[in-house]
């Protein structure tokens, strides 16, 4: 078996993430607003600024995982954070593979951490995550809508 090729998204492979994120958003019960999903979009597929988007099986793209950058005092500077991963079919390696450039990714930019968030019942991500060295943070993170978007 072939691994499956994992390559950074292009400007032109905008309708093929937005089908995969329009499938995570339904798999995990989420609003799909492809406005503002496109509108997010844009400038990590043009761009290295904001962050990328990567997407794993060619010809048609089975996955992706979008990195953000951040940047933090406690980091040292960059950091990164996983905002989405989704694969199609799960347990035939995939994610990991996903999983395993995009950390790979994000050290090449110059990142000294990686985060990511899951729900509070997706026991089994976290264990996915773990298994590939994340540990859960003592901290809590908490949000406050700004209006813009």
């Amino acid at each position: 078996m072939t691994e499956p090729q994992v390559y950074r998204a292009q400007p032109a492979d905008l309708p093929a993430v937005l089908a995969l994120v329009e499938e995570f958003c339904a798999a995990d019960r989420h609003e799909f607003d492809e406005a503002r999903v496109t509108r997010a979009l844009g400038p990590l597929l043009a761009r290295d600024e904001h962050g990328q988007v990567w997407l794993i099986g060619a010809p048609r793209p089975s996955g992706y995982a979008v990195l953000t950058w951040g940047w933090s005092l406690e980091s040292g500077g960059r950091e990164a954070l996983l905002d989405e991963i989704y694969v199609r079919e799960q347990g035939r390696g995939r994610g990991a593979a996903l999983l395993d450039r995009v950390v790979a990714a994000a050290a090449e930019a110059g990142a000294s951490a990686m985060f990511l968030e899951t729900e509070a019942h997706n026991a089994r991500v976290r264990a996915f995550y773990a298994r590939h060295g994340f540990d859960a943070e003592k901290s809590i993170w908490m949000s406050r809508p700004l209006g813009a978007g």
